[in-house]
């Protein structure tokens, strides 16, 4: 397993009493595996302590402010690709695919392109393959971790990490391109509503399962850069 890579699906979790307990082991674990340097480790370990020794109900609100109530800063990566369309509901069952056909089995209740899921998926497959994949949705990656940057958030040094972990760096027009777009305000309720008000996610048999890993992810991914299908398909 890779050790760094589990620790940051654990810091992209919802903060729980167990995680927090957990913290005074994350950082040690990452510095014993070395995978990371020592500023990226100097900026985790602000994340850390912050959920070890912060108001657990406080942690939970700011996480549920910024991942769940800003789309601009969702966790589930094929969201900021595919929106709401079929083509996203078409990934996931790909994406699915891939992890069952690895042995890696996920909870009902996680949609297969919540970030920290991939992570736990890539901690425990080697970790050449893990830094191919992840860096097919590194442009992604990296646009949250610039709004998060910019909202001077301790989160934005978990996206850091990753930027320095994957196996390349992503298409600066790509970052920008994600970065173009209108950054949500949490607190405009009318907005958040109207942002979300799309047709929901279809389900199905998806093509082309026997593409290899990375191909597929790259192919999911890619396919997000064209203008997106509407609930018709058209």
């Amino acid at each position: 397993m890779t050790k760094t890579l589990k620790v940051l699906s654990l810091l992209l979790s919802y903060p729980t009493k167990e995680l927090q307990q957990a913290a005074p082991e994350l950082s040690a674990a990452m510095e014993a595996e070395g995978l990371i340097t020592a500023p990226e480790l100097r900026a985790l370990n602000g994340l850390i302590d912050g959920i070890g020794k912060g108001d657990l109900y406080d942690l939970q609100a700011r996480y549920v402010f910024l991942f769940d109530r800003t789309r601009s800063l969702s966790l589930h990566l094929f969201e900021h690709v595919h929106g709401e369309s079929r083509d996203r509901g078409k990934a996931l069952v790909e994406l699915g695919a891939m992890y069952e056909e690895n042995g890696f089995n996920i909870a009902a209740r996680e949609l297969p392109d919540f970030l920290p899921l991939f992570l736990e998926y890539l901690s425990v497959i080697p970790l050449d393959e893990a830094r191919d994949l992840l860096n097919e949705p590194l442009h992604i990656v990296s646009a949250i971790k610039e709004r998060l940057r910019k909202r001077r958030s301790p989160y934005w040094a978990a996206f850091r990490a990753l930027e320095k972990i994957a196996a390349g760096k992503p298409e600066r027009s790509d970052v920008l391109g994600l970065l173009s777009r209108p950054d949500d305000d949490p607190d405009d309720l009318e907005a958040l509503d109207a942002a979300w008000a799309d047709e929901p996610v279809s389900f199905g048999p998806g093509e082309n399962i026997g593409e290899c890993g990375v191909d597929r992810l790259a192919m999911q991914i890619r396919a997000g850069r064209r203008p997106a299908q509407d609930a018709t398909g058209q």
